[in-house]
């Protein structure tokens, strides 16, 4: 079995691969071990570099930055690769929050696994557990859907395949969907407890509790705007 640790490429001929995570929005949601990783590194790897560059600046990083993203992960990835092959460290960071959690760092994992580098976690925030553990609804099992899809029909056939879920549900959505997609879960899901985490570490967090057909209401009354993560109560028992 292989030893994993941060030094662990002192023996190796190639680089290290970090998954980093980096604060949801609070800039001091963020570990010891990730700051010091991102000084130590020889590249780091962010989907965002405006919003990595926001992060870096915050505390004295200044470590060589190049974007890697949805639209350039298949010719940057190898991009990448070649550079951990010829024995860079890299760390791999997301705009936010975890990496590989509905991004595009699950390519770049891939193809590290398949030329044997060193992947290594560095693990911190997350939107989806911050959300669940204030929901108030069960977290001994849940089920994460990320983002609905966004045509009419395909969208409501998984809302009917989410409706026969027991374990609780958790959701992105983005704040200009937010009133129809209740709108939909309040018909094909029925009354089901619901949360609502708007920009969550930030400034202008807001929680919002209650039902479909409650919170449809409150919805449709104001503009939304920031990063949305919903918390859906499972199917209950018969």
């Amino acid at each position: 079995m292989q030893r994993t640790t941060d030094n662990y490429q002192r023996t190796l001929p190639m680089g290290t691969l970090y998954i980093v995570s980096t604060p949801i929005g609070n800039l001091e949601d963020i570990t010891l071990r990730a700051l010091r990783i991102l000084k130590e590194v020889d590249l780091i790897a962010a989907e965002d570099n405006r919003r990595t560059r926001k992060l870096l600046t915050h505390y004295n990083i200044s470590t060589t930055m190049t974007g890697y993203h949805d639209y350039n992960k298949k010719r940057k990835g190898k991009e990448l690769i070649k550079e951990l092959k010829e024995g860079d460290n890299i760390a791999l960071v997301s705009d936010a929050g975890t990496p590989g959690i509905s991004d595009p760092a699950y390519h770049l994992i891939q193809l590290s696994l398949e030329e044997g580098i060193n992947i290594v976690p560095i693990p911190g925030a997350t939107a989806i557990i911050a959300a669940l553990t204030i929901s108030g609804l069960p977290t001994d099992r849940f089920v994460f859907e990320g983002f609905l899809p966004r045509k009419k029909g395909i969208k409501k056939r998984k809302l009917a395949e989410i409706a026969d879920e027991k374990r609780t549900i958790i959701l992105y959505e983005s704040p200009h969907r937010l009133a129809h997609t209740l709108g939909e879960m309040s018909s094909i899901l029925g009354e089901r407890r619901i949360v609502i985490a708007r920009e969550m570490t930030k400034m202008y967090e807001e929680i919002l509790r209650g039902n479909c057909e409650s919170l449809v209401k409150d919805v449709k009354e104001r503009e939304w705007k920031g990063e949305i993560t919903i918390v859906i109560e499972g199917k209950r028992k018969e």
